[in-house]
């Protein structure tokens, strides 16, 4: 399994990057605000050399950092009158309505992109132009829902505008209006689109995954579903999902990748769900259902969601888009099933967790490397070996027992455990059987590693053999080659991108203002959020 870092555990860190500014007394912080204004408009008018651009990008950087940071806030988005006479400047905020902007109130702070360390993404996708590019931080306290701890992140280009002694400070969303009238002229926003998802700090990657598995208790309060963007009405949820002895993590240069394609950027937010995956996956399910219910209360869903799952993500996935009921659990299991299910109440955790409906939001899944059918490494020697060194939180091991007792193998396959992340993955359980008898109801894509080996059908990634991941009625199948961790493989960067888009055609999303403006990207050299 892909053993990246836990994105859940490291929201409980500090920022990578300090968003505070020197503490300034009121006088000085004007002095300094009038001064950037000052080589802000003396650079404007040379926006057409290096030089020019660089001056002008530095001091409105600093001029926005600065004015968000004073005082708490006191100097920000309010209109000011900065010095007097002629080195004055009266200073108002763009409202930011509209598309290709960000309102003045949508970021806590700001950190210049420039400062935001490269090495936790596998390439920078950066565009030259005019402007500062900064990473905007949305961080309340008490936290929004579905905010990381560090705070959302958004792309910001701010930019100012002179008339006179008049001086106008907008925010810009460059992935949606990648160009701007600045001094006269249409220009290319600066913007360092991947900043705001390096900005995420980065811990061990191996220990927090395998952590996340065998000492569940230890990671059960940080499961949930979080936004990595600020909200945004007319793009579409875009929801990742994560495998075993694997973290949220998984998905950062996947996201940074799809978002360099300017068809895709700004189309598209992207959330992912976390959870400690030593539970079974049928508990992570639930709360993965729960979670996605208590966002559409807020947002509504507007243009649906879509969901990608790798692994024992994509078998989290497939429960969201079933609908299963006490029929199919009898017909499918017989006895065991009727033997347990006719005595839960309805509320209870495990009558919660097996019998559900589809979620109708969900308008299209990809499933990579997914064992919808299990797999045979659950029942060799690791597998078996895993199942024991889980343990189980108290409250959910307490339930499991009392609900399920000599039935236990209706989800974990052997009566002698408790299920648990590794034992629901063996091919005899159960309850895959009941979730392949029932069908799905959204759009699917299967994405398939086979190592290289180009084999199938009698291929496997490692982990999950052919037959386990290929599932009927996919309305494609793509084979990569290359093992169970294909996440971040190129070929599977391209189907993603190839459905994504096929999938912005079948809903009518509206395209970018993409004008003439070309995105570059740099390699690095080194091994809620508010609704708009």
């Amino acid at each position: 399994m892909n053993r990246l870092v836990f994105l859940l555990s490291i929201m409980a860190l500090a920022g990578c990057a300090s968003t505070h500014a020197p503490v300034l007394s009121r006088r000085d912080t004007e002095q300094r605000a009038v001064q950037d204004l000052q080589s802000a408009e003396r650079a404007s008018s040379q926006l057409a050399t290096a030089a020019g651009r660089q001056l002008y990008n530095d001091s409105v950087a600093d001029l926005t950092v600065l004015l968000r940071s004073a005082d708490h806030g006191a100097l920000w988005n309010h209109p000011l009158i900065l010095g007097n006479g002629r080195d004055g400047y009266r200073l108002r905020f763009d409202p930011g309505i509209g598309r290709g902007f960000w309102p003045a109130e949508t970021f806590t702070s700001f950190v210049p992109a420039i400062k935001v360390p490269e090495k936790s993404v596998r390439k920078r996708d950066v565009q030259d132009g005019v402007g500062a590019a900064l990473v905007g931080i949305r961080k309340k306290d008490p936290p929004e829902p579905f905010a990381p701890r560090v705070g959302v992140t958004g792309a910001v280009t701010a930019t100012v505008e002179f008339q006179g002694h008049s001086a106008t400070l907008a925010l810009r969303d460059a992935a949606e209006q990648p160009q701007a009238r600045l001094a006269g002229a249409m220009r290319p926003l600066h913007a360092d689109f991947s900043a705001p998802l390096a900005y995420y700090p980065a811990v061990n990657q191996t220990w927090v995954g395998l952590m996340g598995a065998m000492r569940v208790n230890d990671y059960l309060s940080r499961t949930g579903l979080y936004q990595l963007q600020p909200y945004e009405s007319h793009r579409i949820p875009l929801v990742f999902v994560h495998g075993l002895i694997s973290t949220p993590q998984l998905w950062r240069n996947v996201i940074n990748e799809l978002e360099m394609d300017p068809e895709l950027r700004g189309r598209y937010q992207c959330w992912v769900f976390g959870y400690p995956t030593g539970n079974p996956y049928a508990y992570s399910a639930l709360r993965f259902r729960e979670e996605l219910e208590k966002a559409r209360k807020i947002y509504g869903w507007p243009r649906g969601i879509v969901i990608v799952g790798h692994s024992m993500g994509g078998l989290l996935t497939h429960m969201q888009a079933v609908t299963v009921t006490r029929a199919d659990w009898d017909r499918e299991v017989g006895t065991p099933a009727e033997t347990i299910l006719a005595h839960l109440p309805s509320g209870t955790l495990l009558h919660r967790a097996a019998i559900f409906d589809a979620n109708p939001d969900i308008r299209r899944i990809v499933f990579i490397c997914t064992p919808h059918r299990g797999s045979d490494m659950a029942l060799g020697f690791l597998g078996r070996l895993g199942m024991r060194m889980i343990s189980l939180p108290s409250s959910i091991a307490g339930q499991l027992r009392s609900s399920l007792g000599r039935e236990a193998s209706l989800v974990s396959g052997d009566a002698r455990l408790l299920p648990n992340g590794v034992s629901c993955l063996s091919p005899k359980n159960p309850t895959l059987k009941v979730m392949n008898s029932v069908p799905i109801h959204a759009p699917y894509h299967s994405i398939i590693g086979d190592r290289g080996r180009g084999d199938s059908p009698g291929s496997s990634d490692g982990v999950v053999s052919y037959w386990s991941s290929h599932i009927e009625g996919a309305q494609s199948e793509k084979i990569v080659p290359g093992p169970h961790s294909s996440c971040e493989l190129p070929q599977t960067i391209e189907e993603l991108k190839r459905i994504l888009k096929l999938h912005l055609k079948s809903t009518g999303v509206d395209a970018p203002n993409l004008g003439n403006t070309r995105s570059r990207t740099r390699s690095r050299t080194s091994s809620t959020s508010i609704p708009r």
